[in-house]
């Protein structure tokens, strides 16, 4: 049985350590925790709809430290996951080693804002994607769902971003 960290819709991940001994997480990066915390909420749900969006932002607008998150990327996160998760599940699919009902709705959720980012977001460099979801998986994931996301990630990545994986390779 895999072991994981709790997580609630609103809650952050339970530390092992000193909160203040961290450093301080980036705007971005807490967008993509919160984002997250939106996506597992609508899988929880068990629908495709998107009837439950604005109520599922309106409530992690609401979070004591979404004032720390930027708020566009969040947005652009959580709306576009959703809106593009039929097309994003084809995409990484493949890649997955079971049915995808068999996914926890955390690997889900962090399949699907890697995919996105990595699909839709060319501006985010290949590596920083599959590394900011690799760093969600460690805090919310099961205790090897870190390597389940990287693998999938890097092998969508050598499909939809062959040519900067290529200029990569050769510096």
């Amino acid at each position: 049985m895999m072991k994981t960290k709790r997580m609630t819709i609103l809650n952050k991940p339970q530390q092992d350590v000193n909160p203040e001994a961290m450093p301080p997480r980036s705007a971005r990066r807490r967008a993509r925790e919160l984002a997250l915390q939106g996506l597992y909420a609508w899988l929880v749900r068990d629908t495709d709809s998107l009837q439950d969006a604005g109520e599922i932002e309106a409530h992690l607008r609401d979070e004591d430290e979404f004032d720390q998150a930027d708020a566009v990327w969040f947005q652009t996160l959580l709306h576009g996951a959703m809106r593009e998760a039929p097309a994003l599940r084809e995409k990484f699919v493949p890649f997955v080693d079971r049915p995808l009902a068999e996914l926890s709705p955390i690997e889900h959720g962090i399949l699907l804002i890697g995919s996105f980012e990595l699909v839709h977001q060319i501006d985010v460099p290949y590596r920083v994607a599959i590394n900011e979801a690799v760093e969600l998986a460690k805090s919310f994931g099961g205790t090897d769902g870190f390597k389940f996301v990287n693998g999938v990630l890097d092998k969508l990545a050598a499909e939809v971003r062959s040519t900067e994986l290529r200029a990569a390779t050769r510096r």
